[in-house]
């Protein structure tokens, strides 16, 4: 399921036309004022201009408050601290691209199950899909790749990887189950491996890449990475 971000309303929408809000502001489901919605509107564009210029750590709420014609102390009704504010930027967008992947894992192991055999020959175009998604978002996940250093997310990437690690040994474990013959691999190793194809996914989020040159990359890196895995596991 496709999902992109409203900015301004900080709501995730689905392509079958469904929406659930993901604001701080509204917490008890009530509709919110009109001059408060327009604040909402107000204060997330200039948060986002200020995580964007100053990163979190230097971010500072009275710049925030200020570009919004409004006190630090009208911000602070809004939002409890700047990782309350940061968080509502970004949180919707990793939401999504972690239904992504758990969707993407499910294909792997439905697949599996039913036919008892493995395919890494990437034709499920998972880091294409990727990196869709990530385009899509990009001004979030800029913010997280490129100026998340303080917050709770600036191990986004060391996370994700920990991740992939985790679900990757899980399949093979599966694959031996199926009596499929997998090679005894280093660990270490693996994790180096494993973290290079995700920081690979995310440069071009650190070097500007267009979305065009985004996705002719991950498909780059698919072709590169497929064989490789299929030689490493020995499958």
């Amino acid at each position: 399921m496709k999902k992109y971000v409203d900015r301004r309303k900080r709501t995730v929408y689905s392509n079958k036309g469904v929406s659930v809000q993901r604001s701080l502001f509204d917490l008890t489901g009530e509709k919110m004022p009109r001059d408060k919605t327009e604040n909402h509107g107000k204060i997330v564009e200039a948060a986002f201009e200020e995580f964007k210029k100053y990163g979190y750590e230097d971010a500072s709420m009275r710049r925030i408050a200020t570009a919004c014609g409004m006190s630090v102390s009208g911000l602070y009704k809004h939002f409890p601290g700047k990782e309350e504010m940061f968080s509502s930027l970004v949180k919707p967008a990793i939401d999504g691209l972690m239904d992504l992947y758990h969707e993407i894992e499910s294909e792997y192991f439905e697949e599996l199950s039913h036919s008892g055999s493995v395919n890494m020959s990437s034709t499920k175009g998972e880091l294409v899909r990727a990196m869709e998604y990530i385009y899509d978002h990009f001004e979030e996940f800029e913010l997280i790749i490129c100026k998340s250093k303080g917050s709770v997310y600036e191990n986004f990437k060391h996370d994700i990887a920990n991740l992939e690690e985790k679900v990757t040994l899980r399949y093979m474990e599966e694959m031996k189950k199926n009596g499929i013959t997998v090679k005894k691999i280093n660990k270490q190793e693996f994790h180096l491996l494993i973290t290079a194809c995700v920081e690979a996914l995310f440069q071009t989020v650190t070097h500007g890449f267009s979305r065009k040159e985004a996705l002719h990359f991950a498909n780059t890196v698919e072709k590169f990475y497929a064989p490789a895995w299929k030689e490493y596991f020995g499958v």
